[in-house]
């Protein structure tokens, strides 16, 4: 059987990803160098779905490792998710960003190009459109300036894909660009568990009050948004790994465009202290945090119009804050049981 070749399948959006494709009957080989994940999220897929994952300990930027994985299987799509992705490590370390993001994707194209693999599904970001003129964000929004390292590397790996496309009209690509995924499987066997520190918002809040940390502090008070703080769009992690899913029965059972951009998000935006308050509330606690100068790399605002996704996909997300917020904190107790 043809196998979804999924780069980064440890990663937290990679490994349910990798859930949400097993069930729905495809089969799945993972790649993982294991910076920011850990090789027991593969006990974890198993015990959702009952299913071994193959899986590659190597490093795409090792291309002579990543041919092994193509000698070896008979790749029908890849998933490109592997990449370091920290907005604020990335503005205190920008080559290290731009070698791993880039060289990496530039070697899985060289492969796809070597081993005649047709279909590739590129995780992007929100973070290309920079501080857009209008909101919500639509796929012909135009791209600003990039606020970080990380967000030009996505920037920069689109225009690459869309070079690679011009010169090889047999090859199809799905770029995604999605918002802030979070919360947990409905299981609680799997969710977010970063490797390093935690560096996004919502595991964040779940950290401080399981005990792990003192403090949040919230970047900015003064923004031009209805609390004075930033505004992002919030997505629950199931939701955005059926979009996946979605994507590969588009470029495997449809007749696709060469490149298809598509948004993932939830179609509303939620300031950093409405997410806080969320917590509290299904919580039941109170969180501590305090307010702090803005963070180099943030944007003000930013989140999605996903009709394109609904069209053309079949796709809308099924959970709001206040179930993400509920299916985080469950799996941050149960994680630290």
């Amino acid at each position: 059987m043809n196998k979804i070749l999924v780069t980064g399948g440890a990663g937290y959006i990679g490994s349910h990803s990798i859930i949400d494709l097993l069930e729905a009957g495809y089969s799945v080989v993972s790649a993982d160098n294991f910076i920011n994940s850990d090789r027991k999220t593969y006990d974890q897929i198993k015990a959702v779905t009952g299913i071994e994952v193959k899986h590659y300990d190597i490093d795409l930027c090792d291309s002579l490792d990543l041919e092994k994985i193509f000698q070896e299987n008979q790749i029908a799509a890849i998933v490109h998710f592997a990449a370091l992705k920290s907005v604020g490590d990335s503005v205190e370390n920008p080559l290290l960003y731009y070698h791993n993001n880039l060289a990496g994707l530039i070697n899985l194209l060289r492969c796809q190009e070597k081993y005649e693999v047709k279909n590739l599904i590129f995780s992007s970001s929100c973070s290309v459109y920079g501080n857009a003129d209008q909101l919500p964000v639509t796929e012909g929004t135009p791209l600003k300036e990039a606020e970080s390292p990380y967000a030009r590397t996505k920037q920069i790996c689109e225009q690459i894909i869309f070079d690679f496309l011009n010169v090889h009209p047999d090859q199809r690509a799905v770029i995604l660009r999605y918002f802030n995924p979070a919360g947990a499987h409905i299981s609680n066997l799997i969710g977010e568990s970063p490797h390093n520190i935690a560096n996004n918002l919502i595991p964040i809040i779940t950290e401080i009050a399981i005990g792990k940390r003192d403090r949040l502090s919230v970047f900015g008070s003064d923004y031009p948004t209805r609390d004075g703080t930033c505004v992002r769009d919030y997505i629950y992690i199931m939701d955005l790994a059926h979009a996946h899913t979605r994507s590969v029965d588009y470029l495997l059972k449809q007749e696709p465009e060469q490149a298809t951009i598509i948004n993932l998000g939830s179609g509303t935006g939620s300031t950093v202290l409405e997410v806080i308050h969320s917590f509290e509330k299904v919580s039941g606690l109170k969180l501590n945090y305090k307010m702090a100068d803005r963070r180099a790399g943030d944007v003000i605002a930013v989140y999605a119009d996903y009709s394109k996704a609904k069209n053309l996909l079949g796709w809308s997300p099924q959970r709001g804050l206040d179930e993400i917020m509920s299916s985080a904190w469950s799996w941050e107790q149960k994680r630290n049981n």
